[in-house]
């Protein structure tokens, strides 16, 4: 070779030795055999010695840069993908909202529709939502990948809007469990599109700090749940009130997601590159078009998502990783968090402390903790906090267990008891809150993303449907100290799961974690 070809192939030997380093360190998180391809690549290059080829590879090398991955224009901006990612986030918040909207207002419901005392009605008015949920989110990556993002958000939305006018109109039990199964439907179809589409949207180097974005949209209408729903014990049908503002931001979401860009990854899994590299452009900007169309070529395969079955994601290649979403899930909604949303009022009732006070806090040490989620969340890496919050969690419901033993005398009690549940609900926060949805989102292959989601918030709403139908009775039948125990129990189940099988994913693109953990086709 000349001197030319000679000085390429030592730059291109450099920055493939310099990713196959950075891909083999961090606690085995990646391995570095698709690197050796890659040198065994180069090297062949070198034997041919041919010219086409360097130049080819070297081509290839400044598209990966251009991803953002080098320094050579840094990275793009934030401002351009954010209004975009906001206007999905009222999905979450309307989430939070529907979560937290009986709980200030499920005795005034409970009288005025004649079911006051009966737990197990009080509990369908909960869980039926849950229900609801699960059917939709177990849809919801078949829908998306059907007829796109945008499309599902506007779906989800609209189901929202009739359930919550068939609530607010009830004149019985059936009719406001009809229209919380709507809701449901809603709320289910939301989280995991949601959760897809902040993945899809965001440039890799925000991608976590966005992902924290939905869980501060969740909280807040959490808190705005529990502040409209004060005046509702004294003030007659103001809890109809509650459920007719949740239509408003519903509305909204609807309208805004017609303006809003669409899933770059979508439409190229469905041959329309053209507008995938138009919605790159309005989300990145028009330097960093070429990198990310490259990068998005290297995985995605045009309509082979469509080709996705059922029985993959339980038994085929994929199984692994589906397993592991779907046990994270699980573990999450088995810590008992929910419990505390539904049915704090309750707790804090039994307690001798004022619901109004106590929610407060509780919505405060949510969104504390949210906030903190995010500006860690691509610092520090997602395994870290969910190691971290799973651990506080044990913590917080050993003490609120402590709080209902007879170690603990009546004047404290209260104190354990109430700073155990904010202290639960500030390191659920942190982590186990709103980590799950966009690590998930983060490893699966593109191909398999959207109905791999479905299928673990689908088991995330069947444990969410039960934690929220059986809690009051099991607190009657088994006690605090029991039932906070096996709540506890759960929590340090999940820190050793996480040690064990969560894989680190913070500031690589997407089809950087695809290729280093998809596992080979077999032959």
């Amino acid at each position: 070779m000349d001197k030319f070809d000679e000085l390429l192939f030592e730059f291109i030997t450099l920055q493939l030795t310099a990713e196959s380093f950075v891909y083999s360190s961090g606690e085995g998180v990646y391995n570095n055999g698709p690197m050796r391809g890659r040198h065994v690549d180069a090297y062949t290059m070198y034997k041919r010695g041919t010219r086409d080829y360097i130049i080819s590879a070297y081509d290839k090398e400044q598209v990966r840069l251009l991803n953002g991955v080098g320094k050579d224009i840094g990275n793009p901006s934030w401002k351009r993908s954010f209004p975009h990612i906001l206007v999905a986030t009222i999905s979450s918040f309307l989430f939070g909202y529907h979560l937290g909207v009986v709980n200030e207002t499920l005795e005034s419901i409970s009288l005025d529709l004649g079911f006051h005392g009966n737990t197990m009605a009080e509990g369908l008015v909960v869980s039926t939502c849950l229900g609801g949920a699960f059917v939709g989110s177990l849809f919801s990556g078949w829908i998306a990948d059907g007829v796109g993002r945008r499309k599902v958000f506007q779906l989800c939305a609209l189901s929202m809007i009739i359930g919550s006018s068939m609530s607010a109109t009830a004149k019985n039990l059936w009719g406001m469990l009809l229209g919380r199964l709507f809701v449901g439907t809603g709320m289910g179809i939301g989280p995991p599109v949601a959760a897809l589409y902040v993945t899809e949207v965001s440039p890799a180097y925000v991608r976590g700090t966005y992902g924290s974005c939905t869980q501060i949209a969740t909280c807040l209408g959490l808190m705005g749940a529990l502040f409209i729903g004060f005046p509702a014990k004294e003030t007659e049908d103001w809890w109809r009130i509650c459920f007719w503002v949740s239509t408003v931001p519903a509305a909204i979401l609807a309208l805004f997601m017609k303006y809003s860009a669409e899933s770059p990854h979508w439409l190229f899994k469905r041959g329309r590159g053209a507008d995938a590299e138009a919605e790159f452009e309005k989300l990145l900007g028009g330097p960093y078009v070429k990198g990310a169309m490259a990068e998005l070529s290297k995985s995605e395969r045009g309509d082979e998502a469509d080709a996705v079955k059922f029985s993959e994601l339980l038994y085929g290649r994929h199984r692994k990783v589906v397993f592991i979403g779907s046990t994270l899930f699980a573990l999450q909604q088995l810590s008992g968090i929910n419990a505390v949303f539904y049915f704090s009022s309750t707790v804090f009732k039994n307690a001798g402390v004022p619901s109004e006070s106590a929610n407060i806090c509780v919505g405060i040490a949510n969104l504390l903790g949210s906030f903190v989620a995010m500006l860690l969340m691509d610092k520090l890496g997602r395994k870290v906090l969910l190691i971290a919050s799973f651990s506080g969690m044990v913590v917080a419901m050993g003490l609120r267990a402590t709080s209902a033993s007879s170690l603990v005398s009546s004047s404290n009690e209260v104190y354990l008891s109430v700073g155990g549940m904010l202290l639960f609900v500030l390191t659920f926060a942190i982590g186990a809150g709103p980590v799950p949805g966009l690590l998930l989102s983060e490893m699966f292959p593109g191909r398999i993303r959207a109905k791999a989601m479905s299928i673990c918030m689908a088991v995330h709403w069947v444990i969410n449907f039960f934690v929220g139908l059986l809690f009051l009775r099991l607190l009657e039948q088994i006690g605090p100290l029991i039932l906070n125990t096996i709540f506890a129990t759960f929590c340090f189940l999940a820190v050793i799961f996480v040690k064990k099988n969560v894989l680190e994913t913070k500031g690589k693109s997407l089809q950087e974690i695809e290729i280093a953990l998809l596992p080979p086709e077999p032959e």
